[in-house]
């Protein structure tokens, strides 16, 4: 088995520039494929995640030509190619849920599939709001999970009512095929919209490819349907949640790290996790970028709601290993259902380096003290931010190594080698 041991760091290098946002990446092909015309995508990602993306449009019909880290997307006005064999998606929960949604305007039929962790991965909520809008399409096994059928009827339109509890990439999947939609659709969020802020991501996006969208407070949302998506030359920013963990070596070792291309007005929702360093003692500088000073010490948090950034969450757990007292991380039970049970695979690692871990049905407590911890052999789960953040962790610990660490390739290939230019040594055993 692969491995690879990190070394702790001595001195950070105090600038890092980390790939283009996932989030924004997927959204952005999506909608430039559904477009009016060329767009041209500066700074996108090129990741695992990316590449089934733009596979799946290939088999499409839409021509994505790539220039390091420029795609130029030929948009179809929103008609595809029929394709002849299912699209398969890896474990991509955007890819999956955005292409869903889309694949019901063209009107015929198409399978999605995936990998199968993603075969186990929850979008029955998705499918039965956009058979609400009078879409056919369902779940192959019938266990509200892919492989989906897609039948040859388009999206009408109309009023569905959606869970937001598991996944806001449901809403913001139907979001996106709206304004395709025969007439207007009108959708209603019957309980608590979990990661709001990658809802709001949804809407800037949209926006700035030419489509509004009107709500009230989160619970409906307003598309006039019969919109076009205008093809256009789009700058992707840098993906925050990747920002965390070079963040996080700062507030490990006590140093300083700018993250360059993350402007401090993003819309990512990850940015929460400088407030969340704050919390913790770092200093925040907010000029151009974003740089994070870390203390002598991190202060633990006491009882925090991470609903709203999920992904740090997970950077932010392993850093509360090393703050001295209490850390009671809540409200993110949908953490669960990710490439991984990602709250069970922490708590369970986390105590493999010496940390004590209450595994919380919708959380984690944990009972920091840096002097108890101690390196250990961590597993990943395929999952790549479980790799991503006991290497950060390994930066101050001794003995950290990591299994299957190519998982990364899902969201950040290049992470190991930026760890290394930042300052921190790895090495394969």
């Amino acid at each position: 088995m692969e491995r690879l041991e990190i070394i702790p760091a001595v001195s950070l290098a105090s600038r890092h520039q980390v790939p283009g946002s996932k989030s924004y990446t997927n959204r952005a092909l999506t909608i430039a494929a559904m477009a009016q015309g060329a767009s041209t995508l500066q700074g996108a990602l090129l990741s695992d995640d990316t590449f089934v993306a733009r596979e799946a449009l290939g088999q499409l019909g839409v021509q994505v030509e790539q220039d390091g880290t420029t795609f130029e997307v030929r948009g179809q006005h929103g008609e595809f190619s029929v394709p002849e064999k299912p699209l398969y998606l890896g474990n991509s929960g955007t890819a999956t849920r955005f292409f869903t949604a889309m694949l019901t305007l063209p009107g015929f039929s198409v399978t999605l599939t995936g990998n199968p962790r993603m075969q186990e991965r929850p979008i029955g909520d998705l499918l039965d709001a956009l058979n609400q809008l009078g879409a056919s399409v369902t779940s192959v096994h019938s266990n509200n999970c892919p492989p989906v059928q897609i039948d040859a009827q388009r999206l009408r339109g109309g009023t569905a009512t959606i869970s937001g509890a598991i996944s806001s990439q449901f809403l913001s999947a139907l979001l996106i095929a709206a304004p395709y939609a025969q007439t207007d659709v009108t959708l209603q969020v019957r309980d608590k919209l979990v990661s709001k802020p990658y809802v709001d991501l949804t809407l800037d996006i949209m926006r700035q490819f030419g489509v509004q969208v009107t709500h009230e407070d989160y619970r409906q949302f307003f598309i006039p349907g019969q919109q076009v998506y205008r093809g256009r030359t789009y700058m992707i920013e840098g993906d925050v949640s990747s920002a965390t963990y070079f963040w996080g070596l700062a507030a490990l070792l006590g140093q300083d790290m700018c993250v360059i291309n993350i402007p401090p007005s993003s819309a990512q929702g990850d940015l929460g996790f400088v407030d969340v360093l704050e919390q913790m003692g770092c200093a925040v500088s907010r000029g151009t970028a974003l740089t994070v000073t870390g203390p002598s010490q991190l202060r633990p948090l006491g009882e925090i709601d991470l609903n709203s950034l999920p992904d740090a969450a997970m950077t932010v757990a392993v850093l509360a290993a090393f703050c001295p007292g209490v850390t009671r991380i809540r409200n993110v039970w949908n953490l669960r259902v990710k490439e991984t049970d990602r709250l069970q695979a922490l708590a369970h690692e986390l105590r493999k380096i010496g940390a004590t871990v209450e595994e919380l049905p919708d959380g984690l407590h944990i009972e920091g003290d840096p002097e108890q911890l101690h390196g250990a052999e961590i597993a990943t789960y395929d999952d790549h931010r479980m790799a991503m953040c006991f290497g950060m962790a390994g930066a101050r610990l001794p003995g950290i190594r990591i299994q299957d660490p190519a998982c990364v390739a899902k969201t950040y290939p290049g992470f190991w080698n930026d760890l290394q230019t930042v300052g921190v040594p790895v090495r394969q055993v």
